[in-house]
């Protein structure tokens, strides 16, 4: 464990923590492959609509109790919070496998189950990622995240592909119990846990923190774009279990090459993440760059002819798409006001989450009556918008100039001098903000920019 990437490993309490939360992550990415399946499948006559009012029951209780979850989190112990909230996952996985095996599940049913899963999920995600500090000392805060990110990431290879597997196998009711096992390992984690060893916590105001983020969001331009440009992606471009679950079917594949695409989606997801936390600085450039590979990665993939080439695209895709994202979650956190850094990311975990509840139902119809290449052009379409929105911020914005001394080149000025802040784990964000990992940043503070120095790229 000599490596600075695994130093966070050293702290007995993270290494328990790390295990646990490894093998729930494979059973959460399990479940959330067999749910969308068995609500296409079995449930439905490959209604994607059904499948997209799912995905918005499950992420509409966390933006909707964005506010209070982040203050129960902040308020309560968070070792007793989340072995509550573990535990009614389990339960509720396991009840609705056993439905599911019995035959009495209906599409009804499910979408009580999708809300009530989202219900719990709202105040186990914003805990279980702020539990984080409490594990490792504020040094290592930024390399516990950035682990738990590949985590999350390599979980995702592994869970969609061992459902659809088992699905094919055994039945999409023993995937629901599978994953209900999974949760005992987080559970014995939580147990396990030195409680004299945690981190003492700083608890955060709760009156008026989406406010006060909002207001401070309000008087900076680039963190406006930042969050249009999100929410779209968010909304319409990120629907992957819709894109994937209908062009498998449409390729004649069964469960398991549906399971297959979402693992492939994740070796590009994870491949960006890492690439993303070698960078030394999260740059805005880079949140419209990425959104313009989305984009153009999205399109392409709408025309392929092929299941291999469409699983191929999908790369490129989760490539770009954590790119854009995990850019995005660090220029947040960096280049926040630190006593409101907690308040923008709740906003942003807000805005993000947001989108699901919108944009799923629309893309869900679509593919619905006009197949999934439709959806997925309507994912990439929002994404150019989103690009649109970014270039002609930078362009307004005066950052773009030839070049001084190259002829055919562009430089780009940074207009306003950003100050760097420390990097330490986030107060509160969601499992897919946390599926973004945080930028690295040296340990150096970033002067003013003097008019004669202006060239310094943003």
């Amino acid at each position: 464990m000599s490596s600075p990437m695994f130093r966070s490993f050293s702290v007995f309490n993270y290494r328990v923590w790390f295990i646990g939360a490894l093998v729930s992550n494979v059973g959460q990415w399990m479940q959330g492959t067999a749910l969308s399946w068995v609500v296409l499948t079995q449930l439905t006559d490959n209604d994607a609509g059904a499948m997209g009012i799912t995905m918005a029951l499950q992420f509409a209780p966390p933006l909707l109790l964005v506010g209070v979850t982040g203050w129960v989190a902040d308020r309560f112990d968070r070792r007793r919070l989340l072995l509550l909230t573990q535990s009614l996952l389990m339960a509720i996985g396991a009840l609705i496998g056993v439905l599911i095996l019995s035959g009495t599940m209906t599409l009804p049913l499910m979408y009580v189950f999708a809300f009530v899963l989202g219900m719990v999920a709202a105040f186990d995600n914003p805990t279980r990622q702020a539990f984080v500090s409490d594990l490792v000392a504020r040094e290592n805060a930024s390399n516990a995240v950035a682990l738990n990110a590949a985590s999350f990431n390599s979980a995702r290879m592994i869970g969609p592909a061992l459902a659809g597997i088992m699905i094919v196998a055994v039945g999409t009711g023993w995937v629901f119990l599978a994953n209900a096992v999974t949760f005992l390992a987080m559970i014995v984690a939580l147990v396990l846990i030195r409680q004299d060893e945690l981190v003492p916590r700083v608890k955060a105001p709760g009156a008026a923190r989406l406010a006060d983020g909002f207001r401070y969001v309000r008087g900076r331009p680039d963190l406006m774009v930042a969050f249009a440009m999100v929410f779209l992606i968010g909304a319409f471009g990120m629907n992957f279990p819709i894109f994937a679950s209908t062009m498998a079917i449409e390729f004649g594949k069964d469960a398991d090459g549906y399971g297959l695409l979402s693992s492939i989606l994740a070796i590009g997801s994870l491949t960006g993440a890492l690439l993303a936390a070698r960078r030394e600085r999260a740059r805005i450039r880079m949140v419209i760059v990425g959104t313009g590979l989305f984009a153009l990665a999205a399109t392409v993939s709408a025309f392929m002819p092929t299941y291999v080439l469409y699983a191929v695209t999908l790369m490129f895709t989760g490539f770009a798409v954590v790119t854009t994202m995990t850019t995005a979650n660090g220029y947040v956190q960096t280049t926040t006001d630190p006593a409101l850094r907690g308040r923008v990311l709740a906003l942003y975990m807000a805005i993000l989450m947001g989108g699901t509840p919108i944009g799923a139902p629309i893309v869900g119809w679509v593919a619905d009556a006009y197949g999934p290449r439709a959806a997925i052009l309507v994912g990439a379409g929002a994404a150019f918008v989103a690009f649109g929105i970014g270039a002609t911020w930078m362009l307004a914005s005066g950052r773009v100039h030839r070049h001084e001394h190259r002829r055919f080149a562009l430089s780009l000025d940074e207009t306003r001098p950003i100050t760097l802040v420390d990097a330490v784990a986030p107060e509160e964000f969601s499992d897919e903000v946390a599926g973004t990992t945080p930028i690295r940043l040296p340990e150096m503070d970033v002067p003013e920019i003097a008019p004669a120095d202006r060239s310094r790229r943003v």
